[in-house]
């Protein structure tokens, strides 16, 4: 039986929050192996002079642990 690890991040991105996901995932999949999910837990923003600059995603990262 597999052994699931919950691991918590924000991605950022200038662009959106799909990106931001996106960017969190891209990130942890660099040391991370065997990522099989992500759960949007937040979707906030930076905002400067009324303007977002920033768009942020907290997410959840679910992977095997391998033994």
């Amino acid at each position: 039986m597999p052994v699931v690890k919950i691991i918590e991040l924000i991605g950022s991105s200038p662009k959106g929050w799909e990106e931001a996901v996106e960017n969190a995932v891209k990130e942890a999949s660099k040391t991370v192996k065997n990522i099989k999910g992500v759960h949007v837990k937040r979707c906030t923003a930076k905002v400067e002079d009324n303007k977002i600059v920033e768009y942020r995603a907290d997410v959840k990262i679910a992977f095997i642990v391998e033994r």
